[in-house]
């Protein structure tokens, strides 16, 4: 209450100040249109008898003191001398009658304005000064408080024995005041677990994936060294496996490193505007010639502008080729295409290969996964693609729309909603 009464107090003061602030204001309008009336009336009178100004120091304003202040104004007589000596005395009875009827209406619509001021100062005062108020009472409250400092340590006991790398740990005190506070330290460790987990089966993975070729280069380079040097078909075998896993391990690490560097913010993008037809057109271009035993179909005529990094879309559009070839046979279709979806710039890649299982939908751009090891492995796949594409066209802002089925094809759309903002 008695915060209350003072904050009450704070806003009449200020209401006050800006009340008073107007007042004066006022006066000085009033006192000002006063004497330009005054001027006004002495130069007519001048301009009527001969012409404004001559060089006569007679000038005079005299009204009857015997009269009220406010009926002063209707006896005013101005005296002046022409250039000739004459000397004329003009009556302004009539002239400040009007006058004073005009100043009481400005009176009266002056003073409603003050009264309008002072009402709604009051109003604008108290919601100015409630967040104030409220961080007081919140201050007072906070003051009234008894924080009990065991619960304190007994909480600061339990965090302390929690491990972010152990799985499905959670922090429990058995405190009811302490629930929400425990919840949110128990979803920040699960998001830490996730983030470990990811890191972890990623190493395990890379490692995994680097060891293959390795083996497969350590046995043929014992197996040259053995009889590569006598037999010249031990000998070409063992360089062509040693170049083609040497070719795979290479793409691999670079994968590796594109997306250790996306995960680290080092990957730039270069924003500029990039034709989507003519990207799908050149990767089409590229497929036709490198994989000339499939049957390839463009449609990309008119351009489809976006906002982008043009290298790394058209690499995101060579992922997608790439997988397509994967899952698909000599003399399957593959159709590529570049549009506006429902007014959403996009490009596609359509097959008509194996397609892929439902079960494995929402997990072909997790790292390494792939959806039919045995192929991809015999294609020098990595399971690093799609994962790659992914991290692009989220940083375009943008997303994937998948649909496939099996022994039906797949078709993977990329979709570039342009909003005003940097990638």
């Amino acid at each position: 209450m008695k915060e209350d009464r003072k904050m009450k107090s704070i806003a009449k003061r200020m209401n006050r100040a800006w009340f008073f602030r107007m007042f004066f204001t006022l006066l000085l309008v009033d006192a000002f249109l006063m004497g330009l009336a005054l001027f006004g009336f002495c130069f007519a009178a001048e301009e009527a008898a001969g012409g404004w100004y001559n060089d006569s120091e007679y000038r005079k304003l005299e009204w009857d003191q015997a009269q009220p202040l406010w009926e002063r104004f209707e006896t005013i007589q101005y005296s002046f001398e022409k250039a000739d000596g004459e000397r004329i005395t003009v009556g302004g009875g009539q002239y400040f009658h009007i006058l004073r009827f005009f100043f009481s209406v400005l009176g009266v619509f002056e003073v409603i304005l003050l009264w309008i001021q002072y009402e709604a100062g009051k109003k604008k005062a108290q919601r100015l000064l409630k967040p104030l108020e409220k961080i007081a009472q919140t201050a007072q409250e906070l003051s009234r408080a008894q924080f009990d400092l065991e619960k304190l340590h007994h909480l600061e006991s339990a965090i302390a024995t929690v491990s972010p790398t152990t799985d499905n740990i959670q922090l429990k005190t058995g405190d009811k005041e302490l629930q929400g506070l425990e919840k949110a330290i128990n979803d920040l460790l699960q998001r830490m677990q996730e983030a470990y987990r990811e890191q972890s089966r990623f190493a395990s993975d890379a490692s995994h994936e680097l060891r293959t070729p390795i083996a497969v280069i350590q046995g043929y380079a014992d197996m040259l060294a053995r009889w590569g040097k006598d037999d010249p078909k031990v000998l070409e075998e063992g360089i062509e496996a040693i170049q083609s896993e040497s070719a795979h391990m290479k793409k691999l690490v670079e994968q590796l490193l594109f997306l250790a560097r996306g995960d680290n913010g080092r990957n730039q993008l270069t924003i500029e505007t990039v034709d989507l037809a003519q990207i799908m057109k050149e990767v089409y271009e590229e497929s036709c010639m490198i994989h000339g035993d499939r049957k390839w179909n463009l449609t990309a005529d008119a351009p489809v502008l976006v906002q982008g990094d043009a290298a790394m879309l058209k690499q995101t559009a060579r992922i997608l080729t790439d997988n397509a070839v994967k899952y698909t046979e000599a003399d399957d279709k593959i159709t590529l295409r570049a549009r506006l979806k429902e007014g959403v710039p996009c490009f596609e890649v359509q097959d008509n290969g194996i397609g892929i299982k439902e079960a494995d939908l929402n997990r072909i751009f997790d790292r390494f996964f792939r959806s039919d090891p045995a192929r991809t492995r015999a294609s020098g796949g990595t399971g690093l693609g799609l994962s790659i594409a992914r991290w692009i066209v989220e940083k375009h802002g943008g997303y994937f729309d998948v649909f496939s089925r099996e022994e039906f094809g797949t078709r993977i759309g990329v979709v570039l909603p342009q909003e005003k903002k940097e990638a």
